[in-house]
């Protein structure tokens, strides 16, 4: 349980140093807490799953960022072109 709580006070501290509304912090904060809770139940490993976690976090919201950027300019065509 204390690593857990670790995890988290890790992962605030980290998101908390970086602006408001960062991309950088995108992702980061669910993914760490998701990560840290699973690396507590598999072996006592909460600060590693915390970083893995932010880590894959942080790149699952760029990718989903990159994805609604590419489709907004086809939406505005296809309203443009009517």
């Amino acid at each position: 349980m204390r690593s857990v709580i670790v995890a988290a006070a890790v992962a605030l501290s980290l998101v908390g140093g970086l602006a408001p509304g960062s991309a950088l912090a995108k992702g980061c904060l669910k993914g760490a807490a998701v990560g840290g809770v699973a690396g507590h139940m598999a072996g006592h490993h909460a600060l590693l799953g915390a970083a893995a976690g932010c880590a894959i976090g942080h790149h699952e919201a760029n990718k989903a960022s990159r994805q609604q950027q590419a489709a907004e300019p086809r939406d505005a065509d296809r309203h443009n072109g009517s």
